[in-house]
């Protein structure tokens, strides 16, 4: 079997954090792409086609779209440029339906929504930022700031933040089976690469 890959650590230690993260995740509602097959759907993804990557992308990626949306959520009130408002909403009203997929997948698998690691339960967002500090610092960092230095700041751990989702996008699509996780995966790499882009323009001129 092949070493754990970094992205498992850093995100599976977000899974008892993220409970703590339900009222950040309710977004507007937003129309899922209709590749995807949405929680409330009547054909849900195949629980015999599935793996365990497919599960813990899943489970992993839940929890990686709920630290996603609060920041995007603080942003969105908080942030001076309006340019970064509208970004910040896009990213939550786009992660919302995401999470509500895949929570749809993983009670039509009969998996558990959240990881079962007892040792990487009680970690936090640990590697989610640049110089690896936890989520609830990069939190209560953002929650501090104003102005250009709130948006600066807000840029440069978002796009940390995607980079990590894009790694573990690349390992589903590595290791997965299940079709439409694949596709997700797919869908993930590539809004969040056009996001990451659109952000570093942002910060460029921030």
């Amino acid at each position: 079997m092949s070493a754990t890959p970094k992205w498992v650590t850093i995100v599976m230690g977000a899974a008892v954090a993220a409970t703590m993260l339900g009222a950040c995740s309710a977004t507007p509602a937003a129309t899922p792409s209709p590749a995807l097959t949405t929680a409330g759907s009547a054909n849900p993804s195949n629980a015999a086609a599935h793996d365990e990557a497919d599960t813990a992308f899943a489970q992993m990626m839940i929890v990686h779209h709920q630290g996603a949306i609060e920041m995007a959520d603080l942003a969105a009130r908080q942030a001076q440029s309006a340019d970064v408002q509208a970004l910040a909403e896009r990213i939550s009203a786009a992660q919302g339906p995401e999470i509500e997929t895949m929570s749809g997948w993983l009670s039509a698998w009969g998996e558990d929504p959240m990881p079962a690691d007892s040792d990487m339960a009680g970690m936090d967002h640990s590697g989610m930022d640049m110089d690896g500090r936890s989520q609830e610092e990069v939190m209560a960092e953002l929650r501090g700031l104003s102005g250009a230095d709130f948006d600066r700041q807000f840029l440069t751990s978002m796009i940390a933040h995607h980079q990590g989702a894009i790694e573990m996008a690349q390992t589903q699509l590595a290791d997965g089976r299940d079709p439409q996780a694949i596709e997700l995966a797919q869908k993930i790499i590539a809004d969040q690469e056009a996001e990451i882009e659109e952000m570093q323009g942002l910060l460029a001129s921030a």
